[in-house]
């Protein structure tokens, strides 16, 4: 019973206020639109593969299971590499970039496949050209320093970042953001909803009279509005011309 009760109460809150939940998702979607379609700026994404090869000194032709699991193991120290202030001040350099290591740094996302011999540089930049010159420049410096650092030479460039024409950015993503808006803005509404039911504590009906003082009811005063008052005058008045009248009749005869 006391399930059913607080459905009830759940579905008269909501019914209540209604108008204010969808005035608050309605808000929260055109604030996430315009957020997404006029202020925050488009990024486009550029990636280059490299891949870690086996070396083969020509002494045969099978792959050395073991060579693999090496190079694999050696991604997570290129990873580090690529992303050192020796190869991104050279690319710095060679494109005549303003920003520096860091700056190139915060655009920079290296990933590869678990267990797998190829890495992706991926780099995020509002203008598709430059993402894309940034790309294929780290890894081909990376590519000119690994024998130099680490004394081997199995790094190979496998793709070059390409530029696209009509590319989609990967963000913002406008419809996921609406999404995100609306959902926010309907939990927005009805938290909102159920905290103002519960502050207040005025009393509107017999039924909030038992839940909240805990006491029985008597009786019930009838809200009687001016017109009503004016409807009642009138009949009174009508009722009582026609008794007379009706008087006047019996008389005559």
């Amino acid at each position: 019973m006391e399930e059913t009760i607080s459905l009830k109460e759940i579905s008269h809150t909501l019914k209540k206020r209604w108008l204010m939940i969808i005035s608050f998702s309605l808000i929260a979607v055109i604030i996430s639109a315009v957020v997404s379609l006029f202020i925050l700026t488009p990024k486009y994404q550029a990636t280059a593969q490299f891949i870690v090869s086996t070396q083969n000194n020509g002494q045969s032709n099978q792959v050395d299971v073991n060579d693999i699991k090496t190079n694999v193991e050696l991604i997570n120290t290129y990873n580090v590499i690529i992303k050192s202030d020796r190869i991104l001040n050279a690319v710095n350099e060679e494109l005549e970039f303003t920003g520096g290591s860091s700056w190139i740094r915060e655009k920079l996302e290296i990933t590869n496949e678990k267990n797998s011999q190829v890495v992706n540089v991926n780099v995020n930049d509002s203008n598709q050209e430059n993402a894309s010159k940034l790309a294929n420049t780290i890894v081909k410096e990376f590519k000119e320093e690994v024998p130099n650092l680490m004394n081997v030479d199995n790094v190979n460039i496998l793709t070059e970042a390409q530029v696209v024409n009509n590319a989609r950015p990967i963000s913002p993503k406008p419809m996921l953001n609406l999404l995100i808006a609306l959902i926010l803005g309907l939990m927005l509404g009805v938290g909102t909803s159920f905290l103002l039911e519960y502050l207040d504590q005025t009393i509107n009906s017999e039924e909030d009279i038992n839940s909240k003082l805990d006491l029985s009811v008597l009786g019930v005063i009838s809200h009687i509005d001016e017109s009503d008052v004016k409807d009642s005058s009138s009949n009174s008045f009508v009722s009582k011309r026609s008794n007379s009248y009706e008087k006047k009749q019996k008389k005559t005869i």
